[in-house]
């Protein structure tokens, strides 16, 4: 058992979901998106989602157009949906009762992020937070995480090390974590590196 709400995004293998399910993850990520590196066609992502139990699948998304992703969602069928377009919100509220997580960019404006969650925050069960520039969690992001965390649920996914999860574990324990899966080295063999590390940070003691 995690001591926090984790979620694995960019799931590719099977080799990843098994473990992440094993260690008591509680979301894992798919993208549904051609163009992504990360993408998952339909076929593989029904086999590896038969593998495994007891985690809620996500759909990943960065799309804008609106039919192409009902769509692809009805034939994922996932239980949850991550978007990272804000306006797509009030209208997958109406086409599905799937829950909803909004990506936000941590590299934009402090205002700007407490302004997107306190608009969207009757539509999604959780913001997620991650930086394209790989920005480190330092400066006055500890501050600011904990008057958002005061009022909305969040998933930190950006500048995480064995002392941020640590604060975060310690200080904000209603604060998730949302990491990263990685490729397989061939087929059915991979090193876990960092995700293993943190995982086992996060375990009770």
């Amino acid at each position: 058992m995690l001591k926090t709400t984790v979620k694995v995004s960019h799931i590719t293998n099977l080799s990843d979901a098994r473990y992440c399910a094993g260690m008591g993850v509680e979301m894992l990520g798919f993208s549904i998106e051609e163009n992504s590196v990360n993408y998952v066609e339909i076929k593989r992502f029904q086999e590896i989602r038969s593998w495994v139990a007891g985690v809620q699948i996500v759909a990943e998304t960065d799309t804008s157009e609106g039919d192409d992703l009902l769509e692809k969602l009805q034939q994922y069928q996932p239980d949850a949906i991550q978007v990272s377009n804000a306006a797509l919100l009030p209208w997958l509220k109406t086409e599905t009762d799937k829950p909803l997580i909004l990506r936000l960019e941590a590299d934009q404006d402090t205002d700007t992020i407490a302004q997107l969650m306190e608009s969207c925050q009757s539509y999604v069960s959780y913001f997620l937070l991650e930086s394209s520039s790989d920005a480190a969690f330092e400066g006055d992001w500890p501050h600011f995480l904990g008057v958002l965390a005061a009022r909305f649920p969040i998933l930190l996914g950006f500048g995480l090390n064995e002392s941020v999860v640590n604060l975060i574990t310690d200080m904000l324990p209603q604060v998730g974590i949302a990491l990263r899966g990685s490729d397989e080295i061939r087929p059915g063999y991979k090193e876990f590196g960092e995700l293993m590390d943190l995982l086992e940070l996060l375990e009770e003691d």
